[in-house]
């Protein structure tokens, strides 16, 4: 009874002092509700407070004993935070029943509120962790090279709309169906508004179902200034940064529509093809003498090891694959098993790839030689250091083949020319000197 007084005693008192003070009567009549409504909302915020309080201390207790990458990113994007502020509004719906028995539009408009709020919070909370779990997936090794951005950003744009049709439903005190279906008016307007959002993510699906595109993948597409390696992909666009270190930036859908060259597979394989060659000048390959093949017998051991089985088919030296490598007819054939035998010892090309030197079909300049093997480095600088070397010393050992490359006949040649009719030895001749000629 003494406490039931001293709370009326103690009501009256803030009355008394809210009329002193010029408030409103409307409010003091009020004043029983406000109270009500005050503890309710300071309820709520500690509740969410020591929401986010515990899970906070509970996920930093598991990280000391493991890292887990889930729960770092939840931390870093303040996932927790966003998802401890769904937690007054929860309160404050399940208390205003109990503490308000009559409905009144105060009431309703504190409720229609509270909705709203709760709705931000949820949206805020869902795309916190949508971000959480995109950014984790991507620090995995497994799903490094997937395009997850594009899709997280497409979750993150169904959540917003879903969001907006609840808040103006509960604004409208209209079902959330009833605006859905009516915005079937509004397709046409959205899809030109979403027009780019809708293509990249239909883009974005069939890049990833048919394993066309990852990060880190190097790219070229014919007749356009993309020569380089992908380092984004998002909803939108496709993020290109060349070889020369210019950014390009293109639609996914320009990927599904044109053709584009992935060079994925040839990273992945471990070798890179190197395909170059010389036109070899047509009157210089000639009917290999003894005198000939002597002096190329003596060249390398490879060589004198091909020269005696050819010639001496019964001894079997070879394999039946080395006896393809050329022929002893030809100084070309014998060049092209002495380069065989090259490619096939070099430490910087791949043994379990094809490897092999051809003949091409002959041209008005002459017949081209082709070399066609694969390196066993596929690093940039690395493959074209190797392929450098190797198309050297085809045309440092050119000569001992007594074989020339064609070259564009220039007043050097015409000199030389000259000189040889003249009856100068081609052997002795290794420039035109000043006053040289005869006159």
């Amino acid at each position: 009874m003494e406490k039931a007084n001293l709370a009326k005693s103690l009501n009256d008192k803030i009355i008394e002092t809210l009329r002193h003070a010029g408030i409103p009567e409307i409010i003091i009549e009020q004043i029983d509700t406000i109270i009500y409504f005050a503890t309710i909302l300071i309820v709520a915020y500690i509740a969410g407070w020591l929401t986010h309080l515990l899970t906070t201390n509970i996920i930093r207790r598991i990280q000391k004993h493991k890292q887990y990458t889930l729960l770092g990113k939840l931390m870093e994007f303040n996932a927790l935070k966003r998802l401890s502020t769904i937690i007054p509004p929860l309160v404050i719906l399940s208390l205003l029943p109990v503490t308000f028995t009559e409905k009144s539009r105060f009431i309703n408009i504190v409720e229609n509120i509270t909705w709203i709020y709760f709705t931000i919070a949820t949206i805020r909370s869902l795309t916190a962790l949508f971000s959480s779990i995109g950014d984790a997936a991507y620090s995995n090794k497994k799903y490094h090279d997937k395009p997850i951005k594009g899709f997280i950003q497409t979750t993150k744009i169904i959540t917003y709309i879903i969001g907006a049709i609840i808040i103006i439903s509960i604004l409208t005190n209209k079902s959330p169906f009833y605006l859905i279906g009516g915005l079937g008016a509004f397709a046409a307007v959205l899809m030109l508004i979403f027009k780019d959002s809708i293509m990249g993510f239909v883009s974005g699906i069939l890049l990833l179902e048919n394993d066309m595109i990852h990060l880190g993948d190097w790219i070229e597409m014919p007749g356009s200034a993309i020569n380089g390696t992908v380092t984004d992909i998002s909803l939108t666009i496709v993020k290109v940064t060349n070889f020369d270190n210019t950014i390009v930036t293109i639609p996914p859908y320009s990927l599904i529509s044109g053709s584009f060259v992935n060079w994925r597979a040839m990273s992945e394989s471990g070798g890179r093809r190197i395909m170059r060659g010389y036109t070899i000048k047509s009157d210089n390959i000639k009917i290999c003498t003894p005198e000939f093949l002597e002096k190329i017998r003596n060249f390398t051991p490879e060589m004198e090891r091909f020269i005696d089985s050819m010639k001496n088919p019964e001894k079997e030296i070879l394999s039946e694959e080395e006896k393809k490598y050329g022929t002893t007819d030809t100084n070309l054939g014998l060049f092209r098993a002495y380069l065989t035998y090259y490619l096939k010892s070099h430490p910087s090309l791949h043994k379990n790839m094809l490897t092999m030197v051809r003949t091409l079909p002959p041209t008005e300049y002459g017949l081209p030689l082709q070399i066609y093997c694969f390196t066993n480095d596929t690093n940039w600088s690395h493959y074209e250091s190797i392929q450098s070397e190797i198309m050297e010393h085809l045309a440092a050992t050119m000569p001992v083949f007594e074989l020339l490359p064609y070259q564009s006949s220039s007043s050097h040649d015409s000199m030389i020319n000259g000189l040889v009719e003249r009856g100068f030895a081609i052997e002795k001749i290794n420039g035109i000197p000043v006053g040289s000629l005869p006159k």
